[in-house]
C-alpha cells in the first residue's frame, strides 16, 4: 500500500533493476501510469516496471504504449514471471 511516490523513491534509493507491482483494486492505469511518469521525471529510464492483476487486455496495451513491461494476469505462472524479468535484465544491464 505504497504511494506512486514513494514507490519510486524507494527504487531510487535502492538502485533497483526493477519495479513489479501487484494491483487488484482496479487502479492499474491510474498506478502503472503515475509510476512510469514519476520514473521519467527522476531518470529512471532503465529500470523495468511490470506487473500484473486483474487487468484487462486493451488496459495492458495502453500501458505498454506508455512504457510499462509485459503485464500478468491471473494464472500466470511465477516461473514466466521471473523468466520474463530475468531476461529482460539480462538483455538490459549487460
Amino acid at each position: 500500500r505504497q504511494t506512486p511516490e514513494m514507490i519510486v523513491s524507494a527504487a531510487v534509493e535502492e538502485d533497483v533493476d526493477v519495479i513489479a507491482l501487484s494491483i487488484l483494486s482496479g487502479a492499474h492505469m491510474t498506478i502503472f501510469g503515475k509510476v512510469i511518469a514519476l520514473m521519467n521525471d527522476v531518470g529512471l529510464t532503465n529500470v523495468l516496471l511490470t506487473g500484473g492483476g486483474i487487468i484487462p487486455k486493451e488496459d495492458m496495451q495502453t500501458l505498454s504504449e506508455l512504457g510499462v513491461g509485459k503485464m500478468f494476469g491471473p494464472g500466470t505462472t511465477v516461473d514466466s514471471t521471473i523468466e520474463y524479468i530475468e531476461n529482460w535484465v539480462n538483455d538490459n544491464r549487460n
